[in-house]
């Protein structure tokens, strides 16, 4: 064995660190569950005597928390061989885990703000397969330089030929004008009721959950009950608003976007929590526009990558790892788009075939139902019950029923499907709207699905198959000879063997002179 070799294959320990940032960690929590706990007992014991059991047990909890961590540090160790990546630890329970380097994917790095402080990061190694934490390595913790020449080791390739010159190149950095769109999205009302559940539980550990209740009420003791819940909403909406700004600003701040040599694109991010996310070319399929509705009022998107080898394990918790793009004015999301699929144009911008106005009725049919529906329920209760119901569902047919029409007419002007170059693109939905460049030679299948109500109305439900991303693409209510003759002409070959020439006795069935013989999805 050379020298070389074997220095690759000596077993490397984990930064002597980690014990006390671990342990610093555990007992910021253990003392924020310590405090609740404290003020507990002293409603039944004098406050000193409650505060000193808190105390011992505190400190006994920390004690063996240190002899663990410090157990832990003294068994893991890790090597990167020539063939294989292999992490052992345990003591009582001693696991093994080795990865073939051939199958590693992704080697991302994060740090939290403690972590950071000491120069540690968490460097996480995958294969991007969908098996839990069987396809997972973590190394917690090791130095960042540590770090980065671990990542460059393990996803280190030979670059393909691709015409461009082999140095970094950033495709997107930050701006701070995106930080406008954060307020819009739905984090800001799940933030506000976040905030108003929060301040309920902390005010009833302490006793006092009734006194807050009554302080509310008295400073709307002048206002209805109805314009209270609405100034109450307002203000949750406003809080919501203020933390999706700084949700923002910790999630995205010194982001950076940039293609590296060896084809890979790497998502750099984050204020307290540092993260450093890297994706292979080669495991790129496609790109997904998001755009939630509100989002989508003020002409922006966000971009996500369509790859294989993107799995969403436990072992991640801070970030999503197909987000290449925050929100941001929408002509620039499809030019970072066609940049990151080194296209001339992007095909998430090209024009799309309409869906027939079948579509459009199943829509408005199934927003009338949706309406509809929960009134008849208050109805027949108001006429059993008591009038005031009948009041109630008199107020949601005449708010509802305009508003769902509305998001169903929006939801068919979503509709499209078409190709543009090598990629296979579909739009659909209204609360989020997704665009989706496909690469045609990404789909491994079709499934031709087609309800009794669809059948009656000439249209089906085209699903595109694929091993990245969803792994499955609709085409929603497409025409029956629309859809059929669109999958054929874009993935050639591959429905061929299922359709075949309608005869000249029932051409107005299938205008395009195709019919599905047998329904059904292909795996080729």
């Amino acid at each position: 064995m050379s020298e070389e070799t074997g220095a690759a294959e000596d077993w490397l320990r984990l930064d002597p660190r980690t014990v006390l940032v671990r342990v610093t960690l555990f007992a910021g929590v253990l003392g924020g569950a310590a405090l609740p706990v404290a003020f507990g007992l002293a409603g039944t014991r004098p406050l000193w005597q409650a505060f000193a059991w808190v105390a011992a047990g505190f400190a006994l909890v920390l004690g063996a928390t240190v002899v663990a961590e410090t157990v832990r540090y003294r068994r893991t160790r890790y090597r990167v061989g020539p063939e294989r990546v292999e992490l052992h630890t345990g003591l009582l329970v001693v696991q093994r885990r080795s990865l073939a380097r051939e199958r590693v994917r992704s080697a991302d790095l994060s740090a939290n703000l403690l972590q950071r402080v000491f120069g540690l990061v968490k460097v996480r190694v995958g294969t991007g397969e969908h098996t839990g934490g069987e396809s997972t390595l973590e190394l917690d913790l090791v130095t960042r330089s540590e770090g980065e020449r671990l990542r460059h080791e393990l996803l280190a390739r030979a670059a393909a030929p691709t015409g461009e010159p082999d140095h970094d190149n950033a495709l997107a950095t930050l701006d701070p004008r995106w930080i406008r769109f954060a307020p819009v999205s739905f984090l800001a009302p799940a933030l506000g009721g976040a905030a108003v559940g929060a301040l309920m539980q902390v005010s009833e550990w302490f006793g006092a959950q009734g006194k807050v209740i009554h302080w509310i009420g008295d400073r709307f003791e002048d206002i209805s009950l109805t314009w209270m819940i609405v100034d109450l909403l307002l203000l949750a909406t406003l809080v919501g608003a203020v933390g999706a700004l700084g949700l923002w600003v910790e999630m995205w701040w010194n982001y950076r976007l940039e293609r590296e040599p060896g084809g890979t694109l790497r998502v750099s991010r984050g204020l307290f929590t540092a993260r450093s996310v890297s994706l292979e070319e080669r495991r790129l399929r496609g790109i997904e526009l998001v755009q939630p509705l509100g989002v989508r009022l003020f002409g922006a998107a966000r971009v996500d990558a369509v790859a294989t080898g993107l799995a969403q394990d436990d072992g991640d918790k801070h970030a999503d790892l197909k987000n290449l793009l925050p929100p941001v004015e929408r002509d620039l999301a499809d030019r970072v788009a066609a940049q990151v699929l080194r296209e001339p144009e992007p095909p998430t911008g090209a024009p799309l075939a309409a869906h027939p106005r079948a579509a459009r009725d199943r829509r408005v049919r199934w927003a009338l139902w949706s309406v509809l529906g929960p009134v008849a329920v208050l109805v027949l209760l108001g006429l059993l019950l008591t009038p005031v119901l009948l009041y109630v569902a008199a107020g949601c047919a005449l708010v509802g029923t305009p508003v769902a029409v509305l998001f169903a007419l929006d939801a068919y002007r979503g509709l499209g499907h078409g190709v543009s170059g090598g990629y296979l693109v579909t739009r659909s939905g209204t609360v989020r709207r997704a665009t989706v460049a496909l690469q045609r030679s990404g789909v491994i299948g079709w499934t031709v699905k087609q309800s009794y109500f669809q059948r009656r109305a000439g249209i089906l439900t085209l699903t595109a198959t694929t091993a990245a991303g969803a792994g499955a693409y609709d085409i929603l209510d497409a025409g029956r000879s629309q859809g059929l003759t669109f999958a054929a002409e874009a993935v050639p070959d591959l429905l061929a063997p299922f359709l075949e020439p309608v005869p000249d006795l029932v051409p107005e069935l299938v205008p395009d002179s195709v019919y599905v013989r047998e329904a059904r999805s292909t795996e080729g």
